[in-house]
């Protein structure tokens, strides 16, 4: 990828990077979902990968930035990525999301601008909220990962 943040003379090409946030809540394991303020669909928390920048290094600070989260524990090996094409300002843009799964002990959430609403719902309830089947899909891969892992709710 050329740049993170697209200008007008470089080519239409993002990257962000996010969490696949999870807790445990009453016994069963719940999935963080975020409400965007601009188009209103549910999704993971995410944001644009800044300059010298890693991948980890930005999806935590975006959920620091975007629920007030500091402390997510990222299940090792897991990165699961979305590619999806989006217009801004009439220019079309290829954008890679790379998503990591990582639990939080806090459920308490301070919402950026970003975003209108926030919930924690376990992963049938997410997975019909979230606004579109590549997250849908990213969800799956979550569930398969810890099912794989032997990590049940507790």
């Amino acid at each position: 990828m050329k740049s993170t943040s697209p200008s007008e003379a470089e080519e239409g090409e993002e990257r962000s990077a996010g969490f696949v946030l999870f807790r445990r809540r009453n016994g069963q394991r719940v999935y963080l979902l975020l409400r965007h303020r601009e188009g209103g669909h549910w999704a993971f928390p995410k944001g644009r990968v800044e300059p010298n920048e890693d991948d980890l290094s930005a999806a935590r600070r975006e959920i620091a930035e975007e629920t007030g989260i500091a402390a997510a524990r990222p299940l090792k090996g897991f990165r699961a990525y979305s590619t999806y094409r989006f217009s801004r300002g009439g220019r079309s843009i290829s954008k890679t999301v790379v998503y990591f799964l990582a639990e939080a002990d806090v459920g308490d959430v301070r919402l950026s601008d970003e975003h209108t609403d926030v919930a924690w719902l376990e992963a049938g309830e997410a997975r019909c909220r979230l606004s579109y089947e590549e997250t849908r899909r990213i969800l799956d891969e979550a569930e398969a990962r810890i099912a794989a892992e032997g990590a049940p709710a507790r």
